[in-house]
């Protein structure tokens, strides 16, 4: 059965308009760490400048003082050869003399007279290098803690919100119908559970505060480049042109692969769970040529929706990596060309070449960051789409009330009609009958009559579209579920065991039951021998339903049923997994379980309801016949066919 196919998001933003609001007990947390995002952001903005200047003094420390040494060669061409003071420094005629020999042979600023030295040798300023330095410092720490402050708060909000969007998930499972889980494939919904809330939970964290954080940056530099220099900023933003083109053809084209892949993912899970619960069936029927041409085909559609979507998502750093290195070189040529012309200082260039790169990073973070949030979409789409279903009709508003202690036992169907969606005609057609008080009820009928729709509307499982049910003098419509629930002891065909022990599968959801009930009930059912051959008897884990046999597991279920102590029992095929001895056992135990209870049998095999108070006989959604075995047999009608065909070779 393949995963409910998802369309295309029908209102995207009204989506994530609704996902921000769910993240309203986490907004404190989420608005520290944009907050911290952003302040980290603008510090690295402001690093590049300050780094522009500790560049510049460093250069200039390591150059000669060509301005003092202009000031000499002007005063010598101006034929003054009169002394002159420069920084407290007299410098001679003399000095000026030996200053033109240097200079006009082997231009060694060493054979320079002292004074002249002392003027113009290189001076590096340690004073303003250190707290220059100690400033950048400051400014990477705190960026630095900023970011983990970030990174933890967010990790915190995308891990709860995620374990309350499971919850929520969790609670909204046991509101819906079961007419939903007729119409979804089960690995479909776990699907939803676990791989759409994980993608959410890890866009959160690593999408959302990088998300603002790379905007802050990226407007920021843009702001930072044109107040440094205008030519500068034009030239690096016009060589980066080219990822925002990039990015936006891949975006529109990326978002129907991610949500390909959400659904093909569903679609995939569906059918593995569906083979894997149902693999000796394959088995048996030789069927795992098909179902390996199904998978091949499910994984091979997950396998090209994969492909596209990581492809046109890793399409983005390598192409920002080129469009930043092209970014290094233009800044580098026009920098040079505006620093000979004296427009620029060399540590201006420094300063682009560090703010092309927090330029093109940002473009790299919100590539990324809308590439995970096509898939988050995708992802919020499906789990929206879940927690959106139409649940059980709202039933706080109930007053009626049976308590299971006092209840006589008397039922009564009236002129009851129900049909399944997607279905034409009714399953259930003015179903009548009235069920007295310690009656054993058995329902027979042809495959498909609405024996077992009878018993799910019974327990409230689904809602009559007519008609009434009444217990004890109540309807079912002004009882709760929980309330109907309580009332009835069911023992299903499906068996349903978990993992842990047998005693905890016995007692399931029962409070005060003794270790001394528990063994009575199972040497009842003729379970207590087999349980006594396991290491630990009672205390023996099971670790999964295939470690017992199907008729074991299926008297486990009758021991559970017989430790909850209900007015009405319902018994559908619950020993069709056992053998004719064990079912002997089994019925003389179910005559003491249904003695003064209102028990329905729903029974293939007639012979087990020979003694039943009132047989129902259904075809077509109706009770054609209804009587005890004697007299049905005597009017040789569907029920003597039914039975006597049981005998036949």
């Amino acid at each position: 059965m393949k995963g409910k196919r998802i369309e295309k998001a029908k209102d995207f933003k009204g989506s994530m308009i609704r996902f921000f609001k769910e993240l309203k007990s986490f907004r404190a947390l989420v608005l520290i760490a944009i907050s911290v995002s952003v302040a980290s952001s603008i510090l690295s903005i402001c690093a590049p400048n300050i780094l522009s200047n500790l560049t510049d003094t460093i250069r200039n420390g390591l150059m000669v003082n060509s301005k003092n040494i202009e000031i000499i060669s002007n005063n010598i061409q101006n034929n003054n050869m009169n002394d002159i003071t420069i920084d407290n420094v007299v410098i001679t005629t003399k000095d000026q003399m030996e200053f033109i020999n240097v200079m006009s042979s082997d231009k060694d600023i060493d054979k320079l007279p002292l004074n002249i030295k002392k003027i113009i040798e290189p001076k590096m300023n340690l004073n303003k290098v250190k707290s220059i330095t100690l400033v950048i410092l400051s400014i990477y720490l705190i960026s630095a803690l900023f970011n983990y402050i970030e990174t933890i708060s967010m990790a915190h909000v995308s891990n709860n919100f995620a374990r309350k969007l499971r919850s929520g998930l969790s609670n909204k499972i046991n509101k819906l119908p079961l007419k939903y889980f007729d119409k979804s494939s089960t690995g479909d919904i776990l699907s939803r559970m676990t791989n759409d809330v994980d993608t959410i939970a890890q866009s959160m964290n690593n999408s959302l505060a990088s998300l603002v954080s790379a905007l802050t940056l990226f407007l920021g530099t843009i702001i930072m480049m044109f107040i440094t220099n205008v030519v500068m900023a034009i030239t690096a933003i016009i060589s980066s042109l080219i990822g925002f083109i990039f990015m936006t053809v891949i975006l529109t084209k990326s978002h129907k692969y991610f949500e390909m892949r959400q659904r093909e993912l569903g679609n995939l899970n569906g059918h593995i769970e569906e083979i894997y619960s149902g693999l000796n069936v394959v088995k048996v029927y030789n069927g795992k040529r098909e179902v390996n041409e199904k998978f091949d085909e499910l994984n091979s559609n997950l396998y090209k929706a994969n492909k596209m979507s990581h492809f046109l998502g890793g399409l983005m750093h390598p192409m920002m990596h080129l469009v930043g290195n092209l970014g290094y070189v233009a800044v580098c040529i026009v920098g040079a060309l505006l620093t000979m012309n004296n427009v620029i200082t060399f540590g201006v260039i420094v300063a682009f070449m560090l703010y092309v790169r927090l330029f093109i990073n940002p473009l790299n973070e919100i590539a990324q960051s809308m590439t995970s949030i096509q898939s988050t979409a995708a992802a919020i789409e499906r789990v929206y789409e879940f927690m959106d279903e139409e649940e059980l009709n709202d039933e706080s508003n109930l007053s009626d009330f049976l308590n299971k202690n006092k209840v006589k036992g008397n039922i009564e169907f009236r002129n009851v009609e129900f049909k399944y969606d997607g279905n034409e005609n009714p399953t259930i057609k003015n179903f009548s009958a009235n069920i007295k008080a310690g009656e054993k009820i058995a329902i027979v009928g042809p495959t498909g009559a609405g024996k077992t729709t009878m018993v799910n509307l019974l327990m409230k499982f689904y809602d009559i579209d007519s008609g009434d049910i009444i217990i004890d003098g109540k309807s079912i419509r002004n009882l709760t579920r929980e309330n109907i629930h309580d009332l009835f002891t069911m023992v299903l065909q499906d068996t349903w065991v978990y993992e842990g022990t047998i005693k905890d599968n016995i007692i399931y959801n029962q409070k005060n039951v003794t270790d001394k009930k528990v063994k009575e009930v199972c040497e009842i059912v003729g379970l207590d021998h087999f349980i006594k051959t396991l290491p630990k008897g009672y205390n023996s884990m099971l670790l999964n339903s295939d470690s017992i046999s199907a008729g074991q597991r299926q008297l486990l279920t009758i021991a559970r049923g017989m430790i909850k102590d209900a007015p009405f029992l319902i018994l559908d095929e619950a020993t069709s997994n056992v053998d004719t001895r064990t079912e002997e056992l089994v019925q003389k135990a179910m005559d003491k379980l249904t003695k003064g209870k209102t028990s329905f049998i729903i029974a293939h095999r007639l012979s087990t309801i020979k003694n039943a108070d009132l047989i129902l006989v259904m075809q077509d959604g109706n009770i054609v016949e209804q009587g005890n075995h004697d007299e049905l047999m005597k009017l040789n009608k569907n029920y003597a066919k039914l039975y006597n065909s049981q005998f036949q070779l």
